[in-house]
């Protein structure tokens, strides 16, 4: 028995797929290869050419692997892109989600494992957010992903599904250097690529009511991440001997806030260059503070993150120079 990993060819879905692998499970990767590359698909696994919104192709990939569930993290996920552009993002993210599950449950897959975010929360009127927070999304991204939970809970009432809805916080590090984020939209590459360049590094406010004046968030690294995923599918798969449906919302987070500047310190200290971050205007919708409360997901899923900053800092630093031949 197979499980589907769509978007399995990219920055946090080559992880899950790796870790799945290492759990002993099968796994059938779906990608399109927008920013995704074959490279990252270990030796071995299946990879389908092709889009969660092709009917066509995903009956086919059900009918021929024999999926016993679903790991849906093919998504778009730049915030201010999606501003620019929603109604692209709610035809890539929402409507390909609406054609994944009709395709899922035609074929009688009974497990779906979606890739959400912190992004739902928008920005929360508390420092510390659990799942129980009033989901207020700020950016056509985080509408998206709330969308996106609320179809999968109308499928789990109307068809039987079973399911977990994962929201991520802020993503990092890299489980080997070949599996970095090729990216910079995040704040750790956006530091890398910036240092590449030979400019400095940029602090968005230095002024919110924070202990050092900069934003703080909660970074989770990208290999807890994946190992959520694994939990959280045996916790689908155990179905088989309980008869339980399962339906889950659960924060993946380290529990605790960093700052801006402590990033920056961490970055200075793991590539040994000295940088001088310079400060420049606010970003609008900014909050100051937040980070997650994961006590939920040790409590269902007997999951809790194993790595530290320094440890996220280090691997993306080793993730960067690999791609970048440093």
């Amino acid at each position: 028995m197979t499980w589907l990993v769509t978007g399995g060819a990219g920055y946090i879905g080559s992880h899950v797929v790796r870790a799945l692998l290492d759990a002993g499970e099968t796994v059938t990767v779906l990608d399109d290869l927008s920013s995704g590359s074959k490279d990252r698909v270990p030796a071995g696994v299946r990879l389908e050419l092709g889009s969660v919104g092709d009917r066509a192709a995903l009956d086919r990939i059900f009918a021929g692997h024999h999926i016993v569930g679903v790991v849906h993290i093919a998504a778009k996920k730049q915030v201010g892109e999606s501003v620019s552009k929603p109604l692209w993002y709610y035809e890539e993210n929402v409507e390909g989600l609406r054609v994944l599950l009709e395709a899922t449950v035609a074929a009688g897959v009974k497990r779906f494992l979606f890739s959400s975010s912190a992004a739902v929360y928008g920005a929360p009127p508390v420092d510390l957010v659990t799942e129980d927070t009033p989901p207020a999304p700020v950016s056509p991204y985080g509408e998206t992903k709330l969308v996106g939970e609320m179809l999968i809970r109308a499928s789990a009432v109307a068809y039987g599904l079973s399911y977990v809805n994962l929201r991520y916080f802020n993503v990092a590090g890299a489980g080997a250097p070949d599996l970095g984020d090729p990216g910079a939209t995040n704040l750790i590459p956006m530091v890398f690529e910036r240092i590449e360049a030979g400019l400095a590094p940029q602090i968005f406010g230095d002024d919110y009511p924070t202990p050092d004046g900069t934003c703080i968030r909660d970074y989770i690294h990208v290999s807890d991440i994946a190992d959520a995923h694994v939990a959280a599918a045996k916790r689908l798969l155990a179905d088989d001997q309980t008869g339980e449906q399962v339906g889950l919302t659960l924060n993946i987070g380290r529990g605790e806030g960093v700052s801006v500047k402590q990033i920056m310190a961490a970055i200075r200290s793991e590539s040994g260059i000295a940088i001088e971050p310079v400060v420049v205007a606010r970003r609008p919708g900014d909050p100051a503070a937040y980070a997650a409360v994961a006590t939920r997901i040790t409590e269902e899923l007997g999951w809790t993150a194993r790595h530290d900053l320094t440890s996220m800092v280090s691997s993306a630093w080793a993730g960067w120079r690999y791609r970048h031949d440093l």
